[in-house]
């Protein structure tokens, strides 16, 4: 969704944009436009929304209103309302579907932007003023950068000697669709539990999507159990604050890991979105994150004579800088935080968690997480059409 959001942005724009993506878009095995469900944040809702593309999202998106945080078995808990910092809702759930299909037509209405489909790219070489990619169907393509949108095991950034870091968390996110017997009303909850964080996130349609991170071998057995026996364990895992649960819909599990490229960008090659990182869902960040470097790169190049100069990607770099690690941090200490069960840290961070719902600045913070850990806000953030 990254790199289909990266060539919308690019398409009003005087370069050549050639999209190869390796899985048709509106098949089952889409990797990227599945079935789980993305939280956008404010941000990236005004990204969407210069781009064109908000208003045909909007229908299907759900509106957090109300945030409520709580750690299982134990005294701390915050809530966080919108409306109490002048905001409609500190972000939307949009089924990754929905929004994956709303993209691709966009692109189709875009005569600038190609679209190859499904093709894989199996070579990729790199000089000095061109980077030429072979792909599947035998066709060498040349092209002054190639965008690296290709997720946390990217080829293009393994083919073009980039490494990363990966730290496996030793967790997988169990991600399924749940109904209750009570409409979720706009109210999203992140309940950390022993194996890890459980969220309950709103859908449009009332009902809620779920992201339970578990151990794997027990993540296995839920996966396969039958419905009822997997709504009850559930129902005893989270609680009653969403309702009775009734009924569950296909599950599919993610193992997690933080993935971190050490460079952003090499010769001719830049990365975006996962490529360059991938982050535990605790934050639900990850997509939003890619975003904002989609859009600060296709600011940078958007009016560029070579696009894929070194000056011009070491710039990309150095604006992604601060808020990439603010964000990688953030989100890995929010999991370190919540994973240890001793009883001094259970009681540090339950005292935290009681703090903070009663520290106004602290949530007025939070709810502006969206928007980035630092630097200047893209031009696509702030509601601007690209400069080229």
């Amino acid at each position: 969704m990254v790199g289909a959001s990266l060539a919308l942005a690019l398409a009003g724009t005087r370069l050549k944009v050639l999209l190869i993506e390796a899985v048709a878009a509106g098949s089952e095995l889409q990797p990227s436009f599945d079935q789980r469900s993305t939280a956008l944040g404010n941000g990236a809702r005004q990204i969407l929304a210069t781009l064109g593309v908000w208003d045909e999202i909007a229908p299907a998106a759900a509106p957090i209103r109300e945030i409520h945080v709580s750690d299982a078995g134990h005294f701390g808990f915050a809530r966080l309302n919108a409306a109490e910092h002048g905001l409609e809702a500190f972000g939307y759930t949009v089924n990754n579907r929905q929004l994956g299909a709303i993209l691709w037509r966009a692109l189709e209405r875009c005569p600038q932007v190609q679209l190859h489909s499904p093709v894989r790219v199996t070579a990729l070489s790199l000089g000095p003023e061109w980077a030429e990619l072979r792909i599947d169907d035998g066709r060498l393509l040349q092209a002054r950068l190639v965008v690296a949108a290709d997720g946390a095991h990217s080829l293009v950034k393994h083919a073009a000697g980039i490494d990363s870091s990966e730290r496996d968390y030793g967790q997988v996110a169990l991600v399924a669709n749940i109904r209750t017997d009570r409409s979720a009303r706009g109210i999203a909850y992140e309940r950390f539990t022993a194996s890890g964080p459980l969220a309950l996130l709103p859908l449009a349609d009332g009902s809620y999507t779920v992201v339970w991170t578990l151990l794997p071998a027990r993540a296995a057995a839920m996966r396969e159990c039958d419905d009822a026996e997997f709504c009850r364990l559930l129902q005893h895992s989270f609680g009653w604050r969403a309702g009775r649960i009734l009924a569950v819909g296909k599950r599919a599990s993610y193992p997690l890991a933080l993935v971190r490229a050490q460079e952003l960008c090499g010769q001719r090659v830049v990365l975006v979105g996962n490529a360059a990182q991938a982050l535990h869902p605790v934050a639900a960040q990850g997509f939003n994150l890619g975003l904002r470097d989609a859009a600060t790169l296709a600011e940078l190049i958007a009016g560029a004579s070579d696009p894929g100069a070194a000056q011009l990607l070491a710039q990309f770099a150095q604006r992604r800088s601060a808020d990439r690690s603010g964000m990688i941090g953030f989100t890995d200490q929010l999991v370190k935080l919540f994973d240890s069960q001793g009883g001094a840290a259970i009681a540090a961070r339950n005292l935290g968690l009681l703090l903070f719902d009663l520290n106004a600045p602290a949530k007025r913070a939070l709810s502006r997480l969206s928007w980035g850990f630092g630097g200047a806000l893209p031009r696509l953030s702030r509601g601007l059409a690209l400069q080229s």
